[in-house]
C-alpha cells in the first residue's frame, strides 16, 4: 500500500514537470517566434527544405561592396621586332669583306599588336586605381571597364618593378553614370593564418566580377618567380582562394570587403596556391607614386649576406644571427659611415636582426630617405654602434606615359644596365664595366646594335669600371647627337655608334 507521502511526492513532480513544459512552450510562442519560424522553416511539412529561407552567406555583403569597385584593364601594347643583327661600320665593311656572315641581317617587319589584360581596383573617387606593374608594363594603351560595362581610357600615373606595383588614372568625369566606387584598405599586419581570404578580379580576362573564398595560408612568403617580371622585394601573403591568369591586379579582401593584399601570382604547377602583395607595402608605394610619380628607397650601400651559425662560431660572434656586409660600394652612406665589409650587423634601431637578408633589404628600403639609423655591429671581436644617415637608392623609378621607356639612373637610350659584380651568378665574371641587362626595342641603343649581355667598356673617351663611371658619362653625354661605346661580347670587343 502506498503512503500518503509516496502520493503527495509523486503529485508534485507530475505538477512540477508540467510548468517547466508550459514555460518552455510558453517562450517558444512568445519570447521566440522569430528563432521557432527561423528553424522551422528549413523544412517544410514532408521535411524537404526550403532553399528561400536559408540563412544568408557572410560574403554576399562582401560581393555587394567589392566586386563594383574592381575593374577589367585592358593593354595594348607593341610586340618586341626582330633585331637587325649588322656590323658597326655598317655598309663600309660589307663593301670590305662581302662574304663575312656579320653582313646578314634579319628583314625588317612591322611587329604585330600585343593584348594584354589584368585587374585593378579604385582607391578613391578621383579614379586612381591599383594594380600590377605587370598588368600595364610597356602598354602604349590602358582600357578599364567597370562593372556596369562602361569603358575607360587610362593613363599610367607611376610604376615599381620592384615590387610590381602600378597605378593609374581614369577621369571620374568620363562616367557619367553615377561616382566612381572605392574600396577601404585594410591592415594586412594584423592579418592571421586562418583568416577568410576573398579574391576577386577578371580570371582569363573573361570571366569579369568573378569572387574565389579561401583562407590565409602563409605570410611572409620570399624568392617567387613571378611571370611577368619577378619583383625584387618580396612578402607575399600565400593564400588557397583561387587566383587565375588575369586575376592580377585584383583586391584580396577579408570578410569587412577590406583591402588586404593585391593578387599578383598563381603556382602553376600545383593547386590552390596564390600569391598577393601585402596591402600595406602596396599603400605606401602607391601614395609615392601618386605623389610624384615615382618609389624613392632607402639606401645604405651595401651587399648583405645571411649570417650562419657556422660563420658565426668563426667568426666569434656574439649571436647566432645577423647580416655580415659582403661587399660595400665606396662613397654611400655605409661606407660614410665608417661600416667595412665583414662587418656583422647584429641590432638596427635597437632591435634584433634576424639572418633574414630579404626583410633586411625590405626594412632598409621602407624607410625614408635621409632618416639616421642605429647599427650595432661586431668587428674584429668587438661590439660597436654606428649612425647611418641614410641615402637614396639609385635605381628609384620614375614614372613614363604609356607606350614610352621608364627611365632611371641605370636606363639610358633604351640601355638598362647593372653591375658586373652582380651577374656572378649568371655565368658573367667579374670584371670593369657595367652589363646590360635590357634593350628596348627600336631604341636608340637597339639601333645601334647593343646587344643583352654586352659589357661597356667605354662611352666616349670616359672608361666605365662602375655605375658610378656610367652615371658620369651618361650626364655628361645625355644632350649629344652622336657618341661611340666600347662593348666587349663574348670574348671580342668592339665600337658601336650610339644616337641618344
Amino acid at each position: 500500500m502506498v503512503s500518503p507521502v509516496k502520493r503527495f511526492l509523486a503529485a508534485a513532480t507530475l505538477i512540477g514537470a508540467g510548468l517547466a513544459a508550459g514555460l518552455v512552450l510558453s517562450w517558444r510562442v512568445e519570447l521566440g517566434p522569430a528563432v521557432a519560424e527561423r528553424n522551422l522553416a528549413w523544412a517544410d511539412s514532408r521535411g524537404q527544405v526550403n532553399p528561400a529561407a536559408s540563412p544568408e552567406s557572410p560574403f554576399v555583403s562582401v560581393a555587394d561592396r567589392v566586386v563594383p569597385a574592381v575593374v577589367a584593364i585592358s593593354t595594348e601594347s607593341r610586340a618586341p621586332g626582330k633585331r637587325q643583327q649588322f656590323h658597326p661600320w655598317g655598309d663600309m665593311f660589307e663593301d670590305l669583306f662581302p662574304n663575312d656572315p656579320r653582313n646578314e641581317r634579319d628583314t625588317p617587319q612591322r611587329p604585330p599588336r600585343q593584348q594584354g589584360s589584368g585587374s585593378g581596383f579604385f582607391l578613391d573617387e578621383d579614379g586612381y586605381i591599383m594594380t600590377n606593374n605587370h598588368v600595364v608594363n610597356d602598354a602604349e594603351k590602358v582600357t578599364v571597364t567597370l562593372s556596369d560595362g562602361s569603358e575607360l581610357d587610362a593613363e599610367l600615373v607611376g610604376q615599381d618593378p620592384e615590387t610590381d606595383i602600378a597605378l593609374i588614372k581614369v577621369d571620374p568625369k568620363d562616367h557619367k553614370k553615377s561616382k566612381l566606387p572605392a574600396l577601404e584598405l585594410g591592415d594586412s599586419n594584423s592579418i592571421r593564418v586562418g583568416d577568410w581570404a576573398i579574391a576577386v578580379g577578371n580570371p582569363f580576362g573573361q570571366l569579369a566580377g568573378s569572387m574565389t573564398v579561401g583562407v590565409i595560408s602563409a605570410k611572409g612568403r620570399q624568392d617567387l618567380n613571378i611571370m611577368g617580371g619577378t619583383p625584387q622585394y618580396q612578402d607575399f601573403i600565400q593564400t588557397d582562394a583561387s587566383i587565375n591568369f588575369g586575376n592580377s591586379g585584383g583586391p584580396l579582401v577579408n570578410v569587412h570587403g577590406q583591402v588586404i593584399g593585391v593578387n599578383t601570382a598563381i603556382n602553376p604547377a600545383g593547386q590552390g596556391l596564390g600569391f598577393a602583395i601585402p596591402i600595406n607595402m602596396a599603400r605606401q608605394i602607391a601614395d609615392q607614386l601618386k605623389k610624384s610619380g615615382r618609389v624613392v628607397r632607402g639606401y645604405l650601400g651595401i651587399y648583405p649576406q645571411a649570417l650562419t651559425p657556422e660563420l658565426a662560431e668563426s667568426l666569434d660572434a656574439p649571436r647566432e644571427e645577423g647580416i655580415i656586409i659582403s661587399q660595400l660600394e665606396s662613397d654611400t652612406p655605409a661606407a660614410q659611415a665608417g661600416l667595412h665589409q665583414g662587418d656583422v650587423i647584429i641590432e638596427m634601431n635597437g632591435k634584433a636582426l634576424n639572418s633574414d637578408v630579404n626583410a633586411f633589404r625590405l626594412q632598409v628600403a621602407q624607410m625614408p630617405v635621409g632618416e639616421t639609423i642605429h647599427l650595432k655591429v661586431f668587428r674584429e671581436g668587438k661590439t660597436q654602434s654606428v649612425d647611418v644617415k641614410l641615402g637614396e637608392r639609385p635605381s628609384a623609378v620614375v614614372a613614363g606615359a604609356p607606350g614610352k621607356p621608364v627611365q632611371d639612373e641605370e636606363s639610358w637610350a633604351g640601355l638598362r644596365v647593372e653591375e658586373v659584380e652582380r651577374g656572378v651568378d649568371r655565368g658573367v665574371e667579374p670584371e670593369e664595366g657595367v652589363r646590360v641587362i635590357d634593350v628596348e626595342p627600336d631604341s636608340p641603343a637597339d639601333d645601334a646594335g647593343v646587344h643583352e649581355g654586352d659589357i661597356v667598356k667605354e662611352i666616349g673617351n670616359i672608361e666605365i669600371s662602375s655605375l658610378r663611371d656610367y652615371r658620369n658619362a651618361v650626364k655628361k653625354y645625355a644632350d649629344k647627337k652622336a657618341v661611340a661605346l666600347l662593348l666587349k661580347r663574348d670574348e671580342q670587343t668592339l665600337y658601336v655608334g650610339l644616337k641618344p
